[in-house]
């Protein structure tokens, strides 16, 4: 059994030091600069405008939903493409009407306007 465990038992020894090393170097070496927007909550250069506790649009999390789902059903079409051949025609008829789905649920949300940034 430790004929099996030993090559993790490396690797994982080996990455945690690399990563100790990496770490270290980085706060022995780095150079420290006390700018004044760098103690800002935003780094980017632009002012921050309003509070935290504004409400973010209803928009954003449609969208972050409207990814999820899609990505997510697209992700059934690999492992479809690598053995639609073993499938034969049910298969592919199968894909055809779950993509005409997809297309179906995307045209319904074009047409809803949930993808429209004015």
């Amino acid at each position: 059994m430790f004929e099996t465990l030993f090559p993790i038992i490396v690797l994982v020894t080996v990455a945690t030091l690399i990563a100790g090393l990496l770490v270290t170097f980085s706060i022995v070496l780095g150079r420290r600069t006390k700018l004044g927007k760098k103690t800002e909550p935003y780094e980017c250069g632009v002012e921050p405008v309003g509070t935290t506790k504004d409400p973010v649009p209803i928009k954003f999390y449609l969208v972050a939903v409207l990814f999820i789902l899609f990505d997510i059903e697209v992700i059934f079409l690999y492992p479809w493409a690598v053995i639609s051949r073993q499938l034969g025609i049910f298969g592919f008829v199968e894909m055809v009407i779950f993509v005409i789905i997809l297309l179906v649920g995307y045209f319904y949300v074009l047409g809803q306007g949930a993808l429209k940034w004015d």
